[in-house]
């Protein structure tokens, strides 16, 4: 059992229910998902009601975007998703942006994986193609977590020889990836990014790909400015994209450098943040069902 949720918290300027929003976006996990990766209550009529009022609505995750689109299947038609953290962003099956990562640069993620694992380390890499995902583990322990976020994914003997067009190499460790996995790809982070996205997740891309640099595209490609933009976000991989809105939620179960970065606090994921905070901002009441 949750305690009572808290009011909005730390907001510097007045929410007054009519605020000119354009355009929102939000994280998944952690985010708008409760800890049992499950949709809030309310979501399906507020997004309705967003749409009826011009506002967008997009999803950004370091998930696939088949992961994505098969989320919101029944309202998919005009959203825009930002997936595997920026470097894939599709509207109504077609792309809009990407940002693949080189051949020689996912391989070489992956062969460090492949030696992290050998010296024992219980980790394994998800290669993120346009595609599919691909993955050389196959026990049931690594499967499971690659499934709640990357739908399309095969099983292949040599993850460095797959005929897709990269965007991202993810990494899944069991252990703290922030402590672990993370400190042993130092090597890319002098040319790449290396991002902790989650408790147990680190990816690789280009220096230019984030969620940030996507929103920002999507942004001008609509016309819509920061100050229509509301962004909410939990995790690391979301620090660039509350940059970009002027509107930025950390949620209140956030990584510390979210909340810092944030202009404004929402309640937690498991409070059902997100839509209480679209509610309480754009003025919609807020139904369960």
């Amino acid at each position: 059992m949750h305690a009572t949720p808290a009011p909005l918290a730390d907001v510097p300027a007045p929410v007054t229910g009519s605020a000119d929003i354009r355009l929102v976006v939000t994280d998944m996990d952690g985010t708008l998902l409760d800890d049992a990766k499950r949709v809030p209550a309310g979501l399906w009529p507020m997004l309705a009601e967003l749409r009826r009022r011009g506002v967008l609505f997009s999803p950004a995750s370091g998930r696939q975007y088949a992961t994505l689109a098969r989320e919101f299947a029944d309202v998919a038609e005009g959203m825009v998703f930002i997936a595997e953290n920026g470097t894939y962003v599709v509207r109504d099956g077609v792309e809009l942006s990407s940002d693949p990562l080189e051949p020689a640069v996912a391989a070489d993620v992956a062969r460090t994986v492949r030696r992290l694992a050998a010296d024992g380390v219980d980790v394994g890499a998800v290669v993120c193609g346009k595609r599919s995902a691909y993955v050389e583990r196959s026990d049931e322990a690594f499967l499971a977590e690659v499934r709640k976020y990357y739908v399309e994914h095969r099983v292949v003997d040599d993850v460095t020889a797959v005929d897709d067009e990269v965007i991202k190499v993810a990494l899944f460790d069991f252990g703290p990836a922030e402590r672990s996995t993370a400190p042993a790809l130092e090597a890319f982070a002098a040319t790449h990014q290396v991002v902790v996205s989650g408790e147990h997740w680190v990816d690789v891309m280009n220096r230019t790909a984030n969620k940030g640099a996507a929103l920002r595209g999507l942004q001008r490609e609509l016309g819509i400015t920061p100050a229509q933009t509301m962004v909410f976000g939990d995790y690391l991989n979301d620090l660039e994209m509350l940059d970009a809105a002027e509107w930025s939620f950390a949620m209140a179960n956030a990584h510390p450098e979210v909340v810092r970065r944030a202009r404004r606090i929402a309640p937690a994921n498991n409070d059902n943040g997100v839509l209480r905070t679209i509610a309480e901002v754009i003025g919609i009441p807020l139904r369960r069902a």
